[in-house]
């Protein structure tokens, strides 16, 4: 049995998640390297003007916004979001995450172990 992980966001490191994105960081805060064997938590953080990429995949997403403004893009269009929205993106929905305001978009983003 391992032992319970306690961990501010930002002493966690931000990466580049790759793919066509721009200006977004991406925090593993638990992971499979913490021994979580069914969900994963991920920080993002798009800057002003940047972009995930437009995608889909066979596993669901929950996100909250923690803080900024932005929009979901979906098939059916874009949403604005704001702090205290919570999203559900089922699988294989064409998705993507925009920063369109002046601050930066924070976001919480978990999935299922099986979709990293």
């Amino acid at each position: 049995m391992g032992a319970m992980k306690i961990v501010h966001y930002s002493e966690v490191p931000a990466e580049n998640p790759g793919g066509e994105s721009a200006g977004v960081t991406i925090r593993w805060l638990i992971s499979q390297e913490d021994g979580a064997p069914h969900y994963y938590m991920r920080v993002f953080e798009i800057n002003p003007g940047g972009y995930s990429p437009l995608h889909r995949h066979p596993w669901e997403h929950e996100i909250y916004i923690l803080s900024g403004e932005g929009e979901v893009v979906m098939e059916e269009g874009a949403v604005r979001v704001r702090p205290g929205t919570a999203i559900f993106v089922e699988c294989e929905e064409l998705h993507q995450l925009r920063n369109v305001g002046e601050q930066l978009l924070r976001f919480i983003c978990t999935i299922p172990s099986s979709g990293s």
